[in-house]
């Protein structure tokens, strides 16, 4: 009886909505902490607060832990809401000083809104069953970046030694050109004043990288994005069939009941 009225509880909307609301709470308080001014200000406030929060954390998992039991730990985000929960209580003060570093996890807290919004936790998906293509087309950039840097070094090691001195440095040079970073007023133009034709090289290398394959990366993603939104939609409609079936066959037993009764009553009045 009282799981049941917990389970009411816990899944009830106004109980989720509230949770979230915390979440976000903890969210700023975190973001507040960082501050200084703020902290000599009223960081013993922030301190209770961010234990208050980390409390209602702890007594939600509890719950659900006592409700679902073993079930709980079959759903992935529920592991993932577990362990994020678990990091808020890492001691960081006292005996357990050295601990002190895990204090930077508390910002972690904030992805628990990942497992409470449902259009976050479709694109995480997304991008977790997307990483075997991506795996591979980031071989491929892997490769395309090899090949430039072989040939970056071999032309411009002489003159522009800090930037393809080496393969790691021309691999480094070429990560700022495909991020678009003041790749043309930094490199491009000055390099190009000593080699004429090195605008061949540095655009071949954007239209291959940045505009071709980065491009392939983000529509396995969004392709991904599409497939996993029709699978829910296609589970939902199924929940849906399933329970008007449900519901239509409860409805025809009880008209059978209802037949029977009224038989039942026609006997006993005799007619």
């Amino acid at each position: 009886m009282l799981k049941e009225k917990l389970k009411l509880f816990i899944e009830h909307k106004l109980t989720t909505n509230l949770i979230l609301v915390v979440i976000i709470f903890n969210a700023i308080v975190l973001g507040l902490m960082t501050y200084p001014n703020i902290c000599n200000l009223c960081g013993n406030w922030l301190q209770i607060s961010c234990q208050l929060c980390v409390l209602i954390f702890s007594v939600e998992m509890l719950i659900k832990l006592y409700v679902y039991g073993i079930k709980f730990f079959k759903d992935g985000w529920n592991n993932f809401d577990f362990v994020l929960v678990a990091i808020s209580w890492i001691p960081t003060g006292g005996v357990f000083s050295s601990f002190r570093a895990f204090r930077v996890l508390r910002a972690l807290r904030a992805l628990r809104l990942v497992t409470r919004l449902q259009k976050l936790r479709l694109i995480v998906q997304a991008i977790i069953e997307s990483i075997p293509n991506v795996s591979w087309a980031s071989v491929l950039l892997m490769l395309i970046f090899y090949i430039f840097a072989i040939m970056g070094t071999t032309m411009y090691s002489e003159t522009f030694p800090e930037y393809f001195g080496t393969i790691g440095k021309s691999m480094f040079t070429l990560f700022q050109i495909m991020s678009l970073d003041d790749w043309a007023t930094e490199l491009a133009r000055p390099i190009s004043q000593l080699h004429p034709m090195a605008w061949l090289y540095f655009i071949s290398f954007i239209l291959t990288s940045s505009f071709v394959v980065m491009n392939v990366i983000v529509g396995v993603i969004v392709n991904a994005i599409g497939e996993i939104s029709d699978y829910n939609k296609k589970v939902q409609e199924l929940k849906k069939l399933k329970d008007s079936t449900n519901l239509e066959k409860e409805l025809n037993k009880l008209k059978k009941q209802i037949k029977i009764v009224e038989g039942l009553i026609k006997i006993e009045n005799g007619d």
